[in-house]
Protein backbone atom coordinates (compact mmCIF):
# COMPACT_ATOMS: atom_id res chain seq x y z
CA UNK A 1 0.00 0.00 0.00
CA UNK A 2 2.78 2.42 0.90
CA UNK A 3 4.65 1.62 -2.29
CA UNK A 4 1.57 2.34 -4.42
CA UNK A 5 0.98 5.66 -2.61
CA UNK A 6 4.64 6.55 -3.13
CA UNK A 7 4.28 5.79 -6.83
CA UNK A 8 1.17 7.99 -7.04
CA UNK A 9 2.88 10.86 -5.18
CA UNK A 10 5.96 10.57 -7.38
CA UNK A 11 3.63 10.64 -10.38
CA UNK A 12 1.91 13.78 -9.08
CA UNK A 13 5.27 15.36 -8.33
CA UNK A 14 6.51 14.56 -11.81
CA UNK A 15 3.29 15.91 -13.34
CA UNK A 16 3.60 19.07 -11.24
CA UNK A 17 7.21 19.47 -12.25
CA UNK A 18 6.32 19.06 -15.91
CA UNK A 19 3.43 21.53 -15.58
CA UNK A 20 5.64 24.16 -13.95
CA UNK A 21 8.34 23.60 -16.57
CA UNK A 22 5.84 23.84 -19.43
CA UNK A 23 4.38 27.06 -17.95
CA UNK A 24 7.82 28.61 -17.72
CA UNK A 25 8.60 27.69 -21.32
CA UNK A 26 5.23 29.02 -22.52
CA UNK A 27 5.67 32.31 -20.65
CA UNK A 28 9.13 32.73 -22.14
CA UNK A 29 7.71 32.00 -25.58
CA UNK A 30 4.90 34.55 -25.14
CA UNK A 31 7.33 37.17 -23.84
CA UNK A 32 9.56 36.58 -26.87
CA UNK A 33 6.55 36.92 -29.20
CA UNK A 34 5.53 40.19 -27.56
CA UNK A 35 9.07 41.53 -27.85
CA UNK A 36 9.10 40.60 -31.52
CA UNK A 37 5.74 42.29 -32.10
CA UNK A 38 7.03 45.53 -30.62
CA UNK A 39 6.53 47.15 -27.30
CA UNK A 40 3.13 48.29 -26.18
CA UNK A 41 2.42 51.98 -26.63
CA UNK A 42 3.52 54.18 -23.78
CA UNK A 43 0.76 55.86 -21.79
CA UNK A 44 0.04 59.44 -22.78
CA UNK A 45 1.62 62.20 -20.78
CA UNK A 46 -0.19 63.19 -17.61
CA UNK A 47 -0.03 66.79 -18.72
CA UNK A 48 -3.17 67.73 -20.60
CA UNK A 49 -2.89 69.37 -24.01
CA UNK A 50 -4.86 72.54 -24.58
CA UNK A 51 -6.78 73.50 -27.71
CA UNK A 52 -6.45 77.24 -28.30
CA UNK A 53 -9.58 77.46 -30.46
CA UNK A 54 -11.72 75.85 -27.75
CA UNK A 55 -9.98 78.14 -25.23
CA UNK A 56 -10.99 81.12 -27.34
CA UNK A 57 -14.64 80.03 -27.12
CA UNK A 58 -14.38 79.78 -23.31
CA UNK A 59 -12.58 83.15 -23.05
CA UNK A 60 -15.20 84.90 -25.20
CA UNK A 61 -18.14 82.99 -23.71
CA UNK A 62 -18.59 80.88 -20.60
CA UNK A 63 -15.49 82.32 -18.89
CA UNK A 64 -16.69 85.92 -19.42
CA UNK A 65 -13.02 87.00 -19.53
CA UNK A 66 -13.85 89.26 -22.47
CA UNK A 67 -16.03 91.46 -20.27
CA UNK A 68 -12.90 93.04 -18.77
CA UNK A 69 -10.05 91.94 -21.06
CA UNK A 70 -11.95 92.61 -24.30
CA UNK A 71 -13.09 90.34 -27.10
CA UNK A 72 -10.10 88.19 -28.11
CA UNK A 73 -8.02 90.12 -25.57
CA UNK A 74 -8.39 93.55 -27.22
CA UNK A 75 -8.99 95.92 -24.30
CA UNK A 76 -10.68 98.49 -26.56
CA UNK A 77 -13.12 95.92 -27.97
CA UNK A 78 -15.44 94.99 -25.12
CA UNK A 79 -18.92 93.53 -25.56
CA UNK A 80 -22.08 95.54 -25.14
CA UNK A 81 -22.75 95.31 -21.38
CA UNK A 82 -25.26 96.82 -18.99
CA UNK A 83 -24.34 100.39 -18.07
CA UNK A 84 -23.65 99.54 -14.41
CA UNK A 85 -21.32 96.68 -15.40
CA UNK A 86 -19.44 98.92 -17.83
CA UNK A 87 -19.10 101.59 -15.13
CA UNK A 88 -17.83 99.04 -12.62
CA UNK A 89 -15.17 97.75 -15.06
CA UNK A 90 -14.07 101.34 -15.79
CA UNK A 91 -13.45 101.87 -12.06
CA UNK A 92 -11.21 98.83 -11.59
CA UNK A 93 -7.87 99.76 -10.08
CA UNK A 94 -5.61 98.35 -11.34
CA UNK A 95 -7.35 98.13 -14.69
CA UNK A 96 -7.62 94.76 -16.47
CA UNK A 97 -4.31 93.54 -17.87
CA UNK A 98 -3.60 93.71 -21.58
CA UNK A 99 -3.33 89.99 -22.30
CA UNK A 100 -1.65 90.67 -25.64
CA UNK A 101 1.27 92.53 -24.07
CA UNK A 102 3.71 90.15 -22.37
CA UNK A 103 5.51 93.01 -20.61
CA UNK A 104 2.28 94.25 -18.99
CA UNK A 105 1.45 90.87 -17.44
CA UNK A 106 2.15 90.14 -13.79
CA UNK A 107 1.51 86.40 -13.96
CA UNK A 108 4.51 84.82 -15.69
CA UNK A 109 3.59 81.09 -15.63
CA UNK A 110 0.61 78.95 -16.56
CA UNK A 111 0.43 77.71 -12.96
CA UNK A 112 -0.02 81.28 -11.72
CA UNK A 113 -2.52 82.06 -14.48
CA UNK A 114 -4.53 78.93 -13.70
CA UNK A 115 -4.54 79.81 -9.99
CA UNK A 116 -5.74 83.36 -10.76
CA UNK A 117 -8.51 82.04 -13.00
CA UNK A 118 -9.66 79.48 -10.42
CA UNK A 119 -9.19 81.54 -7.25
CA UNK A 120 -9.28 85.12 -8.48
CA UNK A 121 -6.38 87.56 -8.53
CA UNK A 122 -5.96 89.38 -5.20
CA UNK A 123 -5.50 93.13 -5.52
CA UNK A 124 -7.43 93.24 -8.80
CA UNK A 125 -11.05 93.01 -9.86
CA UNK A 126 -10.56 89.48 -11.19
CA UNK A 127 -12.99 87.17 -9.44
CA UNK A 128 -12.64 83.38 -9.10
CA UNK A 129 -14.18 81.11 -11.74
CA UNK A 130 -15.08 77.65 -10.46
CA UNK A 131 -17.50 76.95 -13.32
CA UNK A 132 -15.04 75.98 -16.05
CA UNK A 133 -13.79 72.41 -16.29
CA UNK A 134 -10.12 71.43 -16.04
CA UNK A 135 -10.03 70.85 -19.81
CA UNK A 136 -11.58 74.26 -20.46
CA UNK A 137 -8.96 75.82 -18.20
CA UNK A 138 -6.19 73.99 -20.08
CA UNK A 139 -7.70 75.13 -23.39
CA UNK A 140 -7.91 78.72 -22.17
CA UNK A 141 -4.25 78.66 -21.08
CA UNK A 142 -3.37 77.53 -24.62
CA UNK A 143 -5.42 80.44 -25.97
CA UNK A 144 -3.74 82.92 -23.62
CA UNK A 145 -0.36 81.67 -24.88
CA UNK A 146 -1.57 82.33 -28.43
CA UNK A 147 -2.62 85.87 -27.46
CA UNK A 148 0.81 86.55 -25.98
CA UNK A 149 2.57 85.20 -29.06
CA UNK A 150 0.38 87.10 -31.53
CA UNK A 151 0.44 90.42 -29.65
CA UNK A 152 -1.61 93.06 -31.44
CA UNK A 153 -2.09 90.89 -34.55
CA UNK A 154 -5.76 90.14 -35.20
CA UNK A 155 -6.75 86.51 -34.61
CA UNK A 156 -9.11 85.10 -37.22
Amino acid sequence: MIDSMRTILVGFSLAGFLLVGWSAIECTHLRAMNAWAGSSPQPKSAKAVGDAERGRAVFNGKGVCYYCHGIDGYLDDRPQLAADTTALIAQLNPPPTDLRNQKAQYLKSDNLRAQAIREGHPGTGMFPDQTITNQELTDMLAYLALLRSKGATKIK
